[in-house]
């Protein structure tokens, strides 16, 4: 439990990382994140015995492209979409990508009816908090910036969802893989693929050097990278090999939680009502959903 609500913790940490280091660009931001997971990833490998270090050909072209789906794209669109929109709302979207994994990869014999009372009250959550947020953007004159940031949000969930689904299938087909050599030639893949976006999009050295916070930056880049990356995954999987499968869902809901949390902490200011219903439908359509399948 305590290795689950930790994951939690730090991966509600990148919903609120771009906007502590916002004068930053978006890209500098996903790439520094992910160098620094695939460096800490790289050194994890070599502490493999060499015949198991490195994947084959086909292994490789399998974590490159799952990379980009699974952290560098979709971090990317996720923080261009808090940039436009806010943490509030991209992290509501991003909570529920649990359910829509659970529906395109439900177990047969299972009715679309019995989830549907999870799925309305998590649709019910996300409208509420997107119906306050978009009020709010109206009034202050930037909704369309605010509906652009929602989009990017929604196209964050489904890249995530296909690489979710991609992953597993590959790993079903391939269980000769160890599990942890996997998530490692993901990590290298990772910060190989942002290495190249850096170089194709990003700013170059002296420009980042003439930004205020730059220390700030280096450590966002590290707790963001080597925790919410790497680490954040040995957790996860700690809490897997642990606890039940629907147990494990549970604590998937302590991510969004835990951004909205520092979200509000970064903003200086408790939810509004509609906040905390929205909030509170959504955690409940997650474990309605969870209940569901058992």
């Amino acid at each position: 439990m305590a290795a689950g609500l930790a994951a939690g913790a730090l991966w509600g940490l990148v919903f609120v990382a771009p906007r502590m280091v916002g004068h930053f660009g978006m890209v500098d931001i996903t790439a520094a994140r992910y160098v620094v997971f695939g460096a800490v990833s790289a050194l994890a490998v070599f502490a493999r015995p060499a015949a198991v270090r490195w994947p084959n050909g086909r292994q490789a072209l399998a974590a490159l492209g799952l990379s980009v789906l699974g952290f560098s794209g979709y971090y990317l669109l996720l923080a261009f979409g808090i940039e436009a929109a806010g943490t509030e709302v991209p992290s509501l979207i991003i909570g529920t990508i649990p359910v829509w994994m659970m529906l395109l990869g439900r177990p047969a014999g299972l009715r679309m009816r019995t989830l549907l009372p999870g799925l309305l009250l998590t649709g019910a959550g996300i409208a509420l908090m997107i119906y306050g947020a978009w009020s709010a953007h109206q009034h202050a004159g930037s909704a369309d910036r605010f509906g652009w940031g929602i989009a990017l949000a929604l196209a964050a969930m489904v890249s995530w969802t296909v690489y979710g689904l991609l992953n597993a299938a590959w790993l079903q087909r391939h269980t000769e893989l160890n599990a942890t050599d996997w998530a490692n030639w993901l990590g290298v893949a990772t910060g190989l693929g942002a290495l190249l976006l850096w170089a194709v999009a990003g700013s170059d050295v002296a420009t980042l050097r003439t930004q205020p916070d730059g220390m700030l930056f280096i450590w966002v880049a590290l707790a963001s990278g080597a925790g919410s990356a790497w680490l954040a995954t040995i957790l996860w999987n700690i809490a897997s090999q642990r606890l039940s499968a629907s147990l494990c869902g549970q604590l998937i809901v302590s991510e969004t939680l835990f951004a909205l949390l520092y979200s509000f902490v970064w903003d200086g200011r408790w939810p509004q009502a509609t906040e905390w219903v929205a909030a509170l439908l959504f955690v409940l359509g997650i474990l309605a959903s969870i209940k569901a399948h058992r």
